[in-house]
């Protein structure tokens, strides 16, 4: 079955706002996963003595909906201090095109999640401000609401499918409750490894169906 999306979607597919590169950017930080295969780079120009978002661009490799989520969200940065604009939620960027098929509603997650780690490499890099997080249940569980459940586009902690997280000395395990003969299990899975590998201190991930 074909996947339907909005007039708002399909216009900022067509024709993107804000796509390209900056040179000489204050910040910028690529967000992708190779589970997918969509992968989005965003570029801030900063207005140092107002921290307000002067001009924002983006690169899209990835689907339509890849596209649309990182138009509409640079669209929404510009202008805004980097607290207004780290504060953006993919719910807000999928509201904005007038809503995304759950199947991709990642593309959202995946768009705020560059625009937040170009505001974060800044303020750590100019403002000294230190986002590395400990290695604890918490962390692991906050990264895991960034692992969406295609069929209905919500995370799979809301969803209650994370039965167990363990950690020790390093080795991150993850139990879910996904039938076997699931066809977004295996994605899922790589999913999980994906983000909860980026967190700092994590040595290994195991991710066991139960």
């Amino acid at each position: 079955m074909a996947i339907k999306y909005t007039a708002k979607v399909i216009e900022h597919f067509k024709s993107p706002h804000n796509i390209g590169v900056i040179e000489n950017a204050d910040a910028c930080a690529t967000e992708g996963s190779p589970a997918c295969g969509d992968e989005i780079t965003v570029y801030l120009k900063i207005d140092k003595a107002t921290d307000r978002i002067e001009d924002v661009k983006f690169q899209s490799y990835g689907c339509a909906s890849n596209i649309a989520t990182g138009s509409i969200i640079t669209d929404l940065a510009k202008g805004k201090t980097i607290d207004d604009a780290e504060a953006i939620t993919w719910k807000q960027a999928a509201d904005e095109l007038g809503g995304l098929p759950p199947v991709k509603m990642h593309c959202s997650v995946l768009a705020v999640d560059g625009l937040r780690s170009a505001i974060r490499k800044y303020k750590k890099e100019v403002k000294g401000i230190d986002y590395d997080s400990t290695l604890d249940v918490k962390t692991v569980t906050e990264e895991l609401k960034h692992v969406l459940w295609p069929p209905v586009g919500v995370d799979i902690i809301t969803l209650k499918m994370v039965k167990y997280i363990g950690i020790d000395q390093g080795a991150v395990r993850v139990e879910v409750s996904i039938g076997s003969d699931d066809k977004f299990l295996d994605p899922t899975i790589d999913e999980i490894v994906e983000h909860v590998s980026k967190i700092r201190g994590v040595k290994s991930v195991n991710v066991e169906n139960v």
